[in-house]
């Protein structure tokens, strides 16, 4: 037994802690890639009002408009 708990203490980690987006601090494994719980819903919170958008262009071109006339 004492075997098993020396050879788990030894696993190398899946990912490499990167900064939190949020605050900076190390990531967490169960919060990856935030470092807290906290920092994860601050982040939700900001998708689930909008704040996050991707930027879109007007392209002039529409193919889907007949243009022979």
């Amino acid at each position: 037994m004492s075997d098993e708990n020396n050879t788990s203490a030894n696993v190398t980690p899946l990912r490499k802690p990167v900064p939190c987006p949020e605050c900076g601090h190390p990531s967490h494994r169960d919060h990856y890639p935030f470092c807290s719980d906290r920092c994860r819903s601050v982040d939700l919170s900001r998708w689930l009002k909008g704040s996050y958008a991707i930027p879109v262009t007007e392209d002039e071109t529409n193919p889907d408009e007949d243009s022979h006339g």
